[in-house]
């Protein structure tokens, strides 16, 4: 397991970060967790499960 932090979950994504944080609001994006007092880092493995799900998403037709 690899935690990545928010400047590569930007760069992985694209999005940006205020997007990131709206997303997870939202409850459409992966949480972080903490790892220091002023720090927080994802899951690698759950960013790329997401963007998987996200292109999933885009090549199935809408009925």
């Amino acid at each position: 397991m690899k935690i990545i932090r928010v400047k590569q979950v930007i760069e992985t994504t694209g999005l940006a970060r205020s997007t990131i944080y709206k997303y997870i609001a939202d409850g459409i994006f992966p949480k972080p967790i903490q790892l220091g007092a002023r720090s927080v880092g994802w899951v690698e493995g759950e960013i790329q499960s997401w963007l998987e799900k996200r292109v999933q998403s885009r090549d199935t037709p809408e009925k």
